[in-house]
């Protein structure tokens, strides 16, 4: 007779045979999850389906619909793109894996010419894979071993990150005589990564593809893939620097850490943040008559430290500027429109009484003097001290905030008078051609800086919050992006290896039995990858203060 094990599933208890695996697990509790159960926790670690069950545990599954799952769902479609395309090209191509675009990742394929027909090929292949329902096999092998390997199969990416994990013993994943190295963990089989569209991308400087995914938005459907011409240029532009800074890969990277050459890649890289927003106050400057320039852009982006640079920079041609800070027209508390969930909705648009922000910014580009309001934080009230404000007539004012690119926070102003920026950190340095840094991974790191040094937060309190930021994002700054008229690129080369030594500490003190724990867990090993860089050398007028402090800017 099988000796048998308690499980407890959300309260519920059920006896089970040892070395039942997650999969077999799932079967009892699917009907309750909306789509197919992708990866399982147990007593708070990650396991993939595929484990067994060996002691008493509790346990909890997750779909698309949860970061944790799409995370999964993501790398595993990642890899059956690599295997699909070798099915059709040869095992000569080696795909790249760019960035995040959208509701997916830009790819290209190097070694063979790809087109629109190419791609349908692809996509063909990958379906016919996942019909096939074959399963990701993880295998433990030694570090030198998988070297071994990745040099015999001339992956020179992989062979140069692994080069700088400490571990004895990687995990590598095999999907029929692939094998791979991916730092997030991958489904049970193929037949699971079920919703996926391919699109091609003609017409850019290099021509690919994009490998779309369902949001967790509308975990359902896969989208269109919606071109954002200024963010794929963005992102295009840093990726030509870099290169020619023989930066591709973090292992570059921490080459040049190693060869005592940071001070002259944070030079190298402040000058190209610095030369965005000359270039923004160029075309400002050039637009005869803008009385508004309008800043956004999701959380830790650096809007603050941009704001004041793009302030001191239009003041070095002699224009008078003023920064006007939508925070001090929020609503009274008691007048905040609420969530479904019946809480206050500080991100809301009518969070912002918009119709006086709209009548004082009329005013004030009519040349009146306008009593300008300031915000009680602790009363929760809006509040006048007699501190008047009157532009000449050359002045420009500054606004950034959330809701800084949507029309109807300035619907009284005309456009012509508007000038819109859009900034985020969008890296383009990935770990090797599969494993690509998320621009979310880089803005949580720097909240949890930043809240640990200015709130006295823990990396706790940041990584719990975290799923309503996004929330919050998707609603009120995403769906804006495309009216900016620049996009402004925050990231900083070589901000994570800094980031890292602060941020180090914070993540380790997560308990294990925290929900967040596995998060905190997969940023931990995602810093494994980077060389520390200590920050003695960051200016103090660098977009990266903002969140490790020092900064000459105060907000």
């Amino acid at each position: 007779m099988d000796k048998m094990v308690t499980i407890t599933y959300r309260g519920e208890e059920r006896e089970v045979p040892i070395g039942t695996t997650l999969k077999e697990l799932s079967t009892f509790y699917q009907d309750r999850l909306d789509y197919d159960i992708i990866i399982a926790k147990v007593d708070n670690d990650l396991a993939e389906l595929g484990s067994t069950i060996t002691r008493k545990c509790n346990v909890e599954f997750y779909d698309r619909s949860t970061t944790l799952g799409r995370c999964v769902y993501a790398a595993s479609a990642n890899f059956i793109l690599v295997v699909a395309a070798k099915h059709l090209l040869g095992n000569n191509v080696k795909v790249v894996i760019h960035h995040s675009l959208d509701n997916g990742v830009y790819c290209h394929i190097e070694g063979a010419e790809v087109n629109a027909d190419t791609v349908k090929k692809i996509e063909k292949e990958m379906r016919k894979i996942i019909s096939e329902n074959k399963l990701f096999e993880k295998i433990s092998v030694s570090r030198t071993d998988a070297v071994k390997y990745f040099k015999s199969r001339n992956k020179r990416d992989r062979v140069n990150s692994l080069k700088y994990v400490s571990n004895s013993f990687v995990s590598l994943y095999r999907l029929e005589d692939e094998y791979d190295y991916y730092y997030s963990k991958l489904a049970y089989s193929t037949g699971q990564i079920d919703n996926f569209k391919l699109t091609f991308i003609g017409g850019m400087e290099k021509t690919g593809f994009v490998l779309s995914i369902p949001s967790l938005a509308d975990p359902s459907k896969t989208t269109d893939y919606v071109e954002h011409e200024k963010i794929s240029e963005a992102f295009i532009n840093i990726e030509k620097v870099i290169k020619s800074w023989g930066i591709k890969h973090v292992s570059d990277l921490n080459l040049l850490v190693s060869q005592a050459k940071v001070p002259e890649l944070i030079v190298n890289t402040e000058a190209y943040y610095d030369t965005q927003l000359h270039d923004a106050v160029n075309h400002i400057l050039a637009k005869k008559g803008v009385k508004l320039v309008l800043l956004a852009g999701p959380s830790s982006s650096g809007k603050t430290t941009t704001s004041k640079k793009l302030m001191a920079y239009l003041k070095s041609h002699g224009k008078g500027v003023v920064q006007i800070s939508v925070d001090n027209y929020f609503v009274n508390k008691v007048d905040t429109p609420k969530d479904e969930n019946g809480e206050y909705d500080f991100e809301s648009l009518y969070a912002v009484d918009v119709e006086k922000f709209n009548e004082d910014l009329v005013s004030l580009m009519n040349g009146e003097e306008v009593e300008m309001p300031t915000y009680n934080f602790v009363t929760g009230k809006r509040e006048y001290h007699g501190n008047t404000l009157k532009l000449n007539d050359d002045d420009i004012m500054v606004v950034e905030g959330i809701h800084a690119l949507n029309d109807e926070l300035t619907h009284s102003i005309d456009l012509k008078y508007k000038y819109r920026l859009y900034i985020s950190p969008l890296i383009p340095l990935n770990i090797d051609n599969h494993n690509h840094i998320h621009t979310t991974d880089v803005r949580k790191l720097r909240r949890i800086v930043r809240d640990s040094l200015t709130r006295g937060h823990g990396a706790l309190d940041t990584l719990n919050m975290w799923s309503s930021i996004r929330k919050g994002e998707e609603r009120n700054i995403y769906p804006y992006q495309d009216k900016a008229d620049l996009v402004i690129n925050s990231s900083l080369i070589y901000e994570i290896g800094v980031l890292k030594t602060y941020v180090e500490p914070l993540l380790f003190c997560v308990d294990e039995n925290d929900e967040v724990y596995p998060e905190a867990l997969r940023l931990i090993n995602f810093l494994r990858n980077f060389v520390a860089i200590p920050g003695d050398n960051v200016p103090i007028d660098s977009v990266l203060r903002e969140f490790i402090g020092g900064s000459c800017f105060k907000d």
